[in-house]
C-alpha cells in the first residue's frame, strides 16, 4: 500500500516547523563603518543583525590595532556609549569624540530575543 499524497505533504510540513528553531540565529546583516572599509573619523559606529536583540546583553569593545607610524600598537577606546537602536535591531556604539588614523577593531557580542548569543570581529581603517 502507497502512503497517502496527502500525509507525505503533512509530513514534509511538519518537519519545517520542528528544524525551523535549530536554524534561528541572529546574524550580522551590515555594519558602517563597513567592514575592511576605509572612511573618514565615524562619531558613530551601527552593527544590523538579522533579529531582535536584548541590549542589556548586548554590547562592543574597539581597539586601536594599529596607528600610522606604530602598525603594532593597541590601545582599547574608551568614551562611548552602546546602545540598541529604536528598530530593535541595531546595536549602535556612539563615541564621544571622532576616531583619529588608524586600524580598528570592533569585537561584538550580541544576544537576541530568542536569547541565541552570537559574537565576531569587524575591522576598519580610518583616514
Amino acid at each position: 500500500m502507497r502512503p497517502l499524497p496527502v500525509f507525505a505533504a503533512l509530513t514534509a510540513a511538519a518537519s519545517l516547523f520542528v528544524s525551523a528553531p535549530a536554524l534561528a540565529h541572529p546574524k550580522l546583516l551590515s555594519s558602517t563603518p563597513a567592514a575592511s572599509a576605509s572612511v573618514a573619523a565615524p562619531s558613530r559606529i551601527t552593527l544590523t543583525f538579522s533579529e531582535g536583540l536584548m541590549p542589556k546583553l548586548s554590547g562592543a569593545e574597539i581597539v586601536m590595532a594599529g596607528m600610522p607610524g606604530m602598525p603594532n600598537h593597541r590601545m582599547a577606546v574608551t568614551g562611548f556609549q552602546t546602545a540598541v537602536d529604536a528598530d530593535g535591531k541595531t546595536l549602535v556604539l556612539t563615541l564621544a569624540r571622532p576616531l583619529s588614523a588608524g586600524t580598528y577593531q570592533v569585537a561584538w557580542h550580541v544576544v537576541s530575543t530568542d536569547t541565541h548569543r552570537i559574537q565576531g570581529n569587524l575591522a576598519f581603517t580610518v583616514k
